[in-house]
């Protein structure tokens, strides 16, 4: 049986341990049976190899030596290396077994790495022997620094806590491997913040180290704690972290005002609720540690002014709770306390969380306007009294110191029909007209006073008079003076009247003899001097029952002739109002109806037959007719369609248009020449114009129907007797009463 060896060797002061491979020769063993059993046993015998991580040396590191027994050292054997950096990291020479690292290693990277040994025939690849896993490991070294993963820190104290006031706990990491050496084991210790706070060196809890520390005097604090590796001594690795510790607020400070005594001032002509002054206490404290409340204890102004608390400012609002007059009294003083409401009992013995201030509050004169003696005044005057008659005195003086004279007035809004008049120098009110009672018992004016000087202020006052009754009215009935009676009344029958008893002196009294009676009643009163009047009773005769009860006082029934009821003449009225409204109507729908009085401007005046009564004048009469009417009717109404004016610049007949030769046979063309030549010439007459033709056209099968042909032919008609109508008709007479004329150039007449 061959052993194991392992050698060590040094590297540069490093460790590197070489295992070496040994075989084990195969045993034998007969069975029962006689058989021989083989059993193979491993020829590797394994140690952990290490290597050193961080390594930099010129040289690859030798992590150890494979070695199998069945190597003679011939050659004939070839190492195999698989696994975990097999041929990156680790290297493994073939023929001796020697591993080689080529890579620097971390540790923090990866740990350790699993590899598979064998040894097989170089010239087959043949196992010689089954392959074996074994493990490198890297050993660790100091070579990272302590990091706080969760920095910075921000931490909140309360101020004034006690020493050893646990504050944060910080917490810093060592990548390195905890279990080998020192690399990994930490200490803590404080770089900035002394003598502040302090850091135990094991956990990193920051507690306050110093007593008393005031928010007020200094809020924020920056701490900065060190972790340092290798149990803290000399080489070891370090890291920093920021810690930003906040001292948050607590009740430890009272309320204080920053004076003493205060002093305001307030003018007499302010009126209540109106503000005087402000004033503030102050306290360092925040929210509602620094919250203070306010109220007056004492003073002499305590009745007249009011304090209040502004809810956004927190100062102390002092108001008028009364007018306060500078001519009463010119000077208030008040005291008031501010308190905190919230004081927290660990710093109670700290108190009190109170103070006190006085305020001096000084009356201003103002220029008040006077003041009447009396709120209001009554006075009674007796009616009928003649003007310039004393009512009563009104009197208001000027409560300034200045005292200036006041005068008098009524305004006149308040005595429209100027029954009064006042004095205005002492406020003495007279009548101007008589008064009476009966119309008017009571009369409520003003009375103003201004003062004179200063800025003539003035004041008003309500004066109520009443006016006084005399005996200056006689006697009347009150009411309705009729009375009501039976004509089957009996004599000494009494009969009330509203203040006076009828009675009757005889009966047989008569509805149709007489319905009414009319009797004077003269009427005395009791007054001074004493008044008198006769009254008309009218007394009505009615028919009764037998039991005297008033039937019927109307006598109309028995002398006026049956009428119309009250119902048939309504209707009556109602059928008359009916027909007017329909009379009514039809008047204005009539007059919507009307034609109108004017012919339309759309309408041409050539389609109307127009008549004139005018016989004319013959051929001779030229001035009877205008004929440019009939040429252009539009321009009878002033309408001009176009310029039908005639130009003074006549255009003679172009050559070879005028008439045509005697050899023409074809009328048709002589027209068309005659409408060019009309359509060319600016001279042309309008489109209403008559056209002359000098051509009268041969071949017509009808002949000519002009009248002035006959004169040429043998007619047997006698038109001598022209001769005998008169001048009118002298030209037909010459023409056709003498056969012998010459009428050869009647064709060259005009044709139409």
């Amino acid at each position: 049986m061959c052993g194991l060896y392992i050698y060590k060797y040094m590297y540069i002061g490093v460790f590197v341990f070489v295992g070496h491979l040994s075989l084990h020769r195969h045993k034998q063993k007969v069975g029962k049976e006689g058989q021989v059993l083989h059993r193979s046993k491993r020829g590797w015998v394994w140690n952990q190899f290490f290597v050193i991580e961080e390594y930099t040396g010129p040289d690859p590191v030798l992590v150890g030596r494979l070695h199998s027994d069945v190597d003679s050292g011939d050659g004939n054997i070839k190492y195999i290396l698989s696994g975990e950096g097999a041929g990156t990291i680790f290297v493994i020479d073939d023929k001796t077994g020697n591993i080689h690292a080529t890579k620097t290693l971390d540790r923090e990277e990866q740990a350790q790495y699993t590899l598979t040994a064998q040894a097989v025939a170089r010239d087959t690849n043949k196992p010689l022997e089954p392959p074996s896993e074994f493990i490198v490991k890297v050993q660790d070294i100091n070579d990272n620094p302590p990091e706080f993963p969760h920095g910075p820190y921000y931490a909140r104290v309360p101020e004034m806590s006690n020493v050893g006031t646990s504050v944060l706990q910080v917490t810093a990491t060592d990548a390195d491997d905890p279990t080998y050496g020192n690399s990994a084991r930490l200490v803590y210790s404080i770089l900035q913040g002394q003598p502040y706070f302090s850091v135990e060196p094991q956990t990193g809890i920051i507690r306050t180290a110093l007593p008393n520390m005031d928010r007020e005097a200094r809020q924020e604090y920056d701490v900065v704690i060190q972790a340092k590796d290798m149990g803290g001594h000399m080489g070891g690795l370090s890291g920093t972290t920021e810690v930003k510790i906040t001292l948050t607020d607590v009740n430890d400070n009272p309320p204080k005002f920053p004076q003493s005594v205060y002093s305001m001032s307030v003018s007499e002509d302010k009126v209540a609720g109106e503000e005087v002054g402000r004033l503030k206490a102050k306290d360092p404290d925040l929210g509602d540690n620094g919250l203070v409340n306010y109220r007056l204890i004492d003073g002499d102004g305590i009745n007249m002014f009011e304090l209040t608390t502004d809810s956004e400012t927190r100062e102390a609002v002092i108001k008028l709770k009364k007018m306060v007059d500078f001519e009463t009294k010119r000077s208030y003083t008040l005291k008031v306390e501010g308190s905190n409401p919230h004081i927290d009992p660990q710093f109670l013995a700290w108190g009190p969380y109170k103070d006190e201030a006085t305020i001096k509050i000084s009356v201003e004169d103002a220029d008040e306007p006077p003041v009447f003696i009396a709120s209001s005044y009554t006075f009674e005057v007796e009616e009928n009294a003649p003007p310039g008659t004393p009512v009563g005195r009104v009197h208001a003086k000027d409560t300034d110191v200045a005292n200036n004279p006041v005068r008098y007035m009524i305004p006149r809004y308040t005595d429209v029909e100027q029954f009064f008049s006042i004095n205005a120098e002492d406020g003495m009110i007279t009548t101007t007209k008589p008064l009476d009672r009966e119309t008017q018992p009571w009369h409520n004016i003003s009375v103003s006073a201004t003062e004179i000087g200063g800025h003539h202020q003035d004041t008003k006052v309500r004066v109520n008079i009443k006016v006084k009754d005399v005996n200056d009215n006689p006697p009347e009935f009150a009411t309705n003076n009729e009375v009501l009676m039976c004509e089957t009344v009996a004599p000494g029958k009494v009969r009330l009247s509203v203040t006076a008893s009828i009675y009757v002196l005889r009966k047989g009294f008569s509805r149709l003899t007489q319905d009414v009676y009319y009797l004077p009643i003269e009427i005395n009163d009791n007054g001074i001097p004493a008044m008198s009047s006769t009254n008309t009773l009218t007394i009505r005769v009615c028919s009764c029952d037998s039991k005297d009860t008033i039937l019927s006082c109307n006598v109309e029934p028995y002398v006026l002739p049956a009428g119309l009821s009250t119902g048939a003449l309504i209707a009556i009225l109602a059928c008359i109002v009916i027909l007017l409204a329909i009379v009514v109507l039809f008047v204005a729908l009539r007059r919507q109806k009307k034609e109108p009085l004017i012919v339309f401007e759309e309408e041409d005046i050539r389609e109307n037959i127009i008549t004139y009564d005018d016989e004319g004048g013959g051929e001779e009469d030229t001035e009877a007719f205008d004929i440019a009417t009939l040429q252009n009717p539009d321009g009878a109404n002033g309408f001009l369609p176009r310029k039908d004016i005639k130009p003074e610049l006549q255009y003679p007949i172009r050559p070879g248009i005028g008439r045509p030769a005697a050899n023409s046979v074809d009328v048709d063309d002589f027209i068309k020449t005659r409408i060019a030549e009309a359509d060319s010439d600016p001279t042309a007459p309008p489109y209403d114009s008559i056209q002359i033709y000098g051509y009268e056209g041969r071949g017509s099968l009808a002949g000519s129907l002009s009248s002035l042909e006959s004169v040429t032919t043998e007619s047997d008609l006698d038109y001598d007797y022209l001769q005998s109508w008169g001048p009118r008709f002298k030209k037909l007479a010459d023409l056709y009463g003498t056969k012998d004329c010459s009428i050869n150039d009647a064709d060259d007449g005009e044709d139409s």
